[in-house]
């Protein structure tokens, strides 16, 4: 059963019973009751700086809007990762510079989530490895799911193609600029379970490379929002 099959089954009516159906499942109470097939959850975390990329989600959404048959909720929706509500989210985003060190409930829920059919995209805004973000956040990942969870995806992972098509993760314009370790990463991570992915992980900086005012994206040359299109629908059909 897809993620996006577990939210038409509770928006049926037909998954309450179901206790430890996965966290995914759980979105209908809100956002389909709403309407709605997708909308961006940004989790809130008490260490660091969350607060990022303010613009990025209006870009992604729009993108979403324009390019798939989604019914997507135009606005952001921000909740504290130790809030249970973060459990009903159909995607979640995670992102900062500064360090990660979660407290228990977030541990908690972020665990829970992602052992129980949840998607996070993660984004070092260093777009480093050797940073305060990267060095924190991976070291929270090994010690919730184990030092060897998270794992380079193949250039042929479903998600390099399950709506547009790359030959691996598009690099941005913020791996050289002066910051981070001025590399480019040809690589995002990601942690499985149970042959499901539920989390990616990178050092590219793809916030900031989505992060301007929606009104200009009729300049770029190329959509640079279209690999989020890719890990959205990934995150609602895989």
């Amino acid at each position: 059963m897809t993620r996006a099959q577990f939210l038409r089954l509770l928006a049926g009516g037909l998954a309450g019973a179901v206790l430890d159906a996965p966290a995914r499942a759980l979105s209908a109470a809100t956002g389909a009751a709403a309407g709605y097939d997708f909308w961006f959850t940004r989790l809130k975390y008490e260490s660091g700086d969350w607060d990022v990329d303010a613009r990025m989600p209006s870009n992604l959404l729009t993108s979403l809007i324009d390019y798939t048959n989604l019914r997507v909720d135009p606005k952001e929706r921000v909740v504290a990762l130790a809030d249970p509500a973060m459990l009903k989210a159909p995607f979640a985003y995670l992102a900062g510079h500064k360090l990660v060190e979660f407290n228990a409930a977030e541990r908690r829920n972020f665990e829970r989530y992602v052992r129980n059919g949840g998607f996070v995209l993660v984004d070092d805004c260093n777009h480093d490895i050797d940073g305060l973000f990267a060095k924190s956040f991976e070291r929270q990942m090994a010690a919730i799911f184990g030092p060897k969870a998270l794992k380079n995806l193949p250039a042929g992972h479903p998600i390099f193609r399950s709506f547009f098509r790359f030959p691996g993760p598009p690099n941005t314009g913020f791996e050289l600029n002066g910051w981070g370790d001025d590399l480019i990463h040809d690589y995002i991570k990601g942690i499985t379970i149970d042959g499901r992915l539920g989390l990616i992980y990178s050092n590219k900086d793809y916030g900031c490379e989505w992060d301007y005012d929606w009104h200009n994206k009729r300049f770029l040359a190329e959509d640079n929002t279209k690999f989020g299109v890719n890990i959205v629908m990934y995150a609602l059909t895989s």
